[in-house]
This record gives structure tokens, sequence and C-alpha cells, in this order.
């Protein structure tokens, strides 16, 4: 944890805007219940509290979490903001709690299951997650935190696609897997 408080006090992704798959779907929803995980200094969580979500952001780094209450603060917006190690479990999500759960830039293979249960029915899960690829020229980056190709597809295969991608978007350096998936009533025919 020491290296992203360190990436943090240093000014690293303190002032990243909100991915705009981020802005392009939340802003098609009504405001409700959201939940940022692993969220950093709050870039998102800042954004949705700002359009009337009711936003609880979660991430192990302190200073991340104290950064994120500082602006919270600074742009006049409640946030329950908590400190919690994803990795041990610290953060316990109840069964149909939230409206709308975004994973940006985060890996945790066994959260999957806990986020999809998490989101009530017809709530949308937003992930951006770095994927397996031939970025040569760019920091290599730990295995464990990649998705392989059609990963993240295959997690939400049985869910309604509203946005699904994977590459190099834009001008990125890394490729990344994009989804933005709605969760289906029970029993609901599974999308073709």
């Amino acid at each position: 944890m020491a290296n992203w408080d360190e990436r943090y006090k240093r000014g690293e992704h303190t002032n990243d805007a909100p991915h705009s798959l981020v802005v392009q779907i939340a802003s098609g929803l009504p405001p409700g219940r959201a939940l940022d995980i692993a969220s950093g200094p709050g870039r998102h969580a800042i954004w949705l509290a700002q359009r009337g979500w009711q936003v609880t952001a979660v991430d192990k780094s302190a200073v991340a979490i104290d950064m994120l209450r500082h602006r919270a603060v600074e742009k006049g917006v409640s946030i329950d903001s908590r400190i919690a190690d994803l990795e041990n479990h610290e953060f316990g999500m109840a069964s149909e709690s939230y409206d709308l759960i975004v994973v940006c830039n985060y890996l945790q293979r066994d959260l999957f299951p806990v986020i999809k249960k998490g989101v009530r029915v017809g709530g949308v899960v937003i992930a951006i997650i770095a994927i397996n690829g031939d970025d040569l020229n760019i920091r290599p980056m730990n295995p464990d935190y990649l998705l392989n190709a059609g990963e993240l597809r295959t997690e939400f295969r049985e869910w309604e696609l509203l946005w699904d991608f994977e590459g190099k978007p834009g001008t990125a350096q890394r490729a990344t897997a994009e989804i933005a998936a709605r969760r289906p009533a029970a029993g609901a025919p599974r999308p073709k």
C-alpha cells in the first residue's frame, strides 16, 4: 500500500477526470445509490455525488480517502468514504444494495460475484480494467492485475451489455476491457 500512498502524495492520479464511460453511462441513469470500488482520491465518486447520487467510496489507501474527503468538502458534496482492504474483504457489500457500481483500474477476481450480487435488479456495473496485450513500450504490470481477453465479457455474459469494448481506447497506452452491464431480473431470458 505504501506504493500507492506515495504516488498519491506525489500528486499522481489526483486530478484525473472521470472516465468517459462512467460519464456516458451514468449520465443516462436516474441517480440512486452508487459504489466506487478502489476509488482512489474520488474522481468518479465526486462526479457522481455532484449529480445527485448517494455515493460510497472504498479504497485501501488512507492517503487517497483523506484526499477524497477534502475534495468532497471543497465541492460541497457528501460521500460515505471508507478505508478498507478489499483483498482481505474488509468491506461488506449487502445483496442488491446499489444502483450503480464502478470499478476502474482495479482487478480482484473474487470480487466479481460480490459485485454482481451487490447491484439491484436493473442496476448497472461499469468496469474498466487493463488486459494482457502487446504493450511493450509501457511499464510492465503484474499479470495478476491484468484481465485476459474476453474475461470481463464472460463474467457478465448473462447480463444486458450496454457497452462492451476491448482494446486501446483513444490515446491510451494500455489496452483495457470496458463493460457496462445491467443486472437482469431473475429468470429473465439470457441475452444473445
